[in-house]
């Protein structure tokens, strides 16, 4: 046990707990408790917050460019406003845009709003997403991420078919909502009958009122309006001295307000998945410890199934307490019923990118004051609450007001591909609303112009850079395959894309005895020249075996993630075939032939093993390691290695990683690499 306990000082009152960013896990699926879930569809609409505010949103909207409108989950923003705006005759002006940051939020909201109005999907509602549409001329309102909407500005610069576009979760401040924003704010100068709403957190209203403001203009373009949500009485408690160890503080903390307070269930905040499973463990430990086990403990975190994360939404049975463990997940994306008490650990997990090395790093940092009032705001949701936060109220006083928006960062190279394809040609002077570090802008053009895919003069090349800025993945699995075209392996490259665009096919359970007999199932699969390789092996074998979930409960695969790559994999076929003219042929089996096309688009992200036994980073002798999870893990090293990603823990790790040969580097990247004798 640790010998610092939390002592909580007198409470203080917060009656007003408003909603800010801070999402962990940017794929995770969205949930919000319905309470009236048992009333009509009309009814409910009738009954959300938003309701009572719709003649203000018309209004502000007639007499301003540009609305902030600001209100916390739940209070009906995503689903009603572009109601509000139908029913009003804005779709006589163009089409009303809604923008999401995630697939999954894009879907479910456009199915609501055909619901609630009486209609199939892709009628008056449609939606857009990567590699899915429902979509028709009939389609006024339509839902669609914000990768869409960017890549339509390709075609259309100054989105004259809209005639509204509401950028919902703004406050979020991720990389394509900003890129949009500062697009946006160009078009509407250009285009003063478009019309734009911003959905975002109270904290971040004032900073987007600011960056939508035209020098020398006779009246403000933008207004803001906050929606007052349903938000209960919220108590806060502080310790008086640091805690040595916040998962434990954690632990114990959850336990004393399971022995000592009134009915009411328990969610605490943790960085990420290993925090979570290691208190879930403390917490079993507390539990078997005594006689009564009258205390449920729910994990919640990003990566597992949406049937696991559904479970901390049903009722303790009678007698029992929940507790749920979570990262920041549930911070915004979900209310969760019943929770009354609130335990904030102060830390959070980022990632970070470090244009030395070019990897991304995952730190643990402190909370921003917006993260802690976003995790006070759940205890009081549905009932009065009270927070405890492991750290001191001096601390909480010294805390950044926000956490560092992802364009400041992260890895650029999509961003200045879609920047250089819209036509900004100088990207130092583009207006970002938070502008980037010049080394992170810096080392994406120089990893553009390695690829090819911009000139001496920082343009575009023809055909390789406007491929590369179209197609909807990385600028290196681009270029992978442009290449596998001219070498005639693009149907593998296409199997490989495809698996690499959903999380992990394999299964990881949570006991150590589990974990082990998936790791032997693996081994059917890998093979030595490494794990995309190994990807192809595996979307093979489920093909032949009839894509069936006995064969994904056999060799412990993840079902679901391979049936959506199989599925990505056609849409990339037909879109490859129809759009961009690459020739689809298969190598049939001359797997030394796609381990070259896989160097072809990497070769900037090269290993060495060193004479001391370890990887260097053959750019910058950066001492690197193969991650535990890849394939080459527990073979011999091989003596050259490209990597898909590198990510930054304990140590410097490589994953999705490939075996080569040294002379394929001087012969696909002859004007990146030369061949030279050194002194080690």
């Amino acid at each position: 046990m640790s010998t610092l306990k939390p002592k909580f000082l007198k409470p203080e009152t917060d009656d007003a707990i408003t909603d800010s960013a801070g999402h962990e896990e940017a794929a995770a699926t969205s949930f919000v408790f319905n309470t009236n879930h048992n009333l009509g569809l009309q009814e409910q609409r009738e009954r959300l917050p938003i309701r009572k505010y719709r003649d203000q949103i018309l209004y502000c909207l007639e007499h301003h460019q540009v609305l902030i409108l600001v209100g916390e989950t739940g209070s009906g923003k995503s689903t009603q406003v572009p109601q509000y705006l139908y029913e009003w005759g804005w779709h006589t002006k163009g089409l009303i845009g809604i923008t999401e940051p995630r697939r999954v939020a894009t879907l479910t909201l456009a199915n609501r709003v055909a619901e609630e109005r009486g209609e199939l999907i892709g009628a008056t509602v449609g939606y857009v997403v990567r590699f899915m549409e429902r979509f028709t001329a009939e389609t006024h309102i339509k839902f669609m991420t914000e990768g869409i909407l960017l890549r339509e500005l390709l075609a259309d610069p100054l989105l004259t078919q809209y005639g509204v576009i509401i950028v919902d979760e703004a406050h979020e401040r991720n990389m394509l909502t900003d890129l949009l924003l500062g697009l946006l704010k160009k078009i509407l100068r250009k285009r003063s009958n478009l019309k734009l709403i911003i959905s975002s957190a109270t904290i971040d209203a004032s900073f987007f009122a600011e960056f939508f403001s035209w020098p020398g203009a006779d009246q403000p373009i933008s207004i803001k309006l906050t929606i007052e949500g349903r938000m209960h009485e919220v108590n806060h408690y502080y310790v008086n001295e640091p805690c040595a160890d916040y998962v434990r503080e954690t632990v114990e903390t959850a336990w004393k307000l399971h022995q000592r307070e009134p009915p009411g269930d328990i969610l605490a905040f943790l960085t990420g998945q290993d925090e979570v499973l290691e208190a879930r463990d403390l917490l079993q430990e507390y539990i078997a410890s005594t006689e009564t086990a009258n205390l449920k403990v729910l994990p919640m975190y990003g990566s597992m199934s949406s049937t696991d994360q559904l479970s901390v939404f049903f009722t303790a049975p009678k007698g029992m307490r929940k507790v749920v463990l979570a990262t920041n997940i549930a911070e915004t994306s979900l209310t969760i019923p019943g929770i009354v008490y609130v335990i904030d650990s102060g830390y959070v997990k980022l990632k970070c990118f470090n244009p030395s090395t070019c990897s991304d790093s995952l730190v643990i940092v402190p909370v921003s004051k917006a993260s802690a009032i976003q995790r006070a705001g759940r205890a009081g949701r549905l009932r009065p609450g009270k927070i405890f936060h492991l750290y001191t109220r001096q601390d909480y006083d010294a805390l950044a007001p926000r956490q560092p928006p992802e364009l400041r960062r992260s890895e650029l190279s999509a961003a200045v591909l879609q920047l250089k394809a819209l036509g900004i040609k100088n990207i130092l002077r583009f207006d970002f609303p938070s502008p980037p570090p010049a080394k992170n802008l810096l080392a994406a053009l120089e990893l553009l112009y390695a690829l090819n895919a911009l000139d001496v003069d920082g343009e575009l090349t023809q055909p390789v850079g406007y491929l590369l800025a179209e197609l909807p993945f990385s600028a290196m699995l681009s270029k992978m395959l442009f290449v596998s075209g001219q070498l005639g392996c693009a149907e593998e490259i296409i199997t490989i894309i495809a698996m690499l665009q959903v999380q992990s096919v394999f299964s990881r359970p949570a006991s150590a005895a589990a974990q082990q007999m998936g790791r032997i199932a693996h081994r059917h699969f890998e093979v030595a020249e490494g794990d995309l390789v190994t990807l192809l092996n595996v979307h093979s074998a489920f093909v032949e075996a009839g894509m069936t979930k006995e064969f994904c409960g056999q060799y412990y695969l993840i079902y679901r993630n391979l049936k959506r790559a199989c599925e990505l994999r056609e849409q990339l076929l037909n879109l490859i075939r129809r759009k961009y003219g690459i020739a689809i042929f298969s190598c049939k089996g001359d797997v030394e032939l796609l381990c070259k096309c896989i160097t072809a688009g990497f070769f900037t992200q090269v290993a060495y093993l060193h004479h001391s036994g370890v990887y260097r980073q053959i750019s910058s002798g950066v001492e690197l390691a193969i991650h535990p999870n890849s394939t080459l893990y527990t073979l011999p090293a091989a003596k050259y290695i490209v990597y898909g990603e590198l990510l930054q823990t304990t140590k410097l790790f490589m994953n999705q990683v490939t075996v080569i040969r040294q002379e394929w580097l001087t012969e696909l990247a002859p004007h990146y690499y030369q061949q030279t004798t050194v002194r080690d």
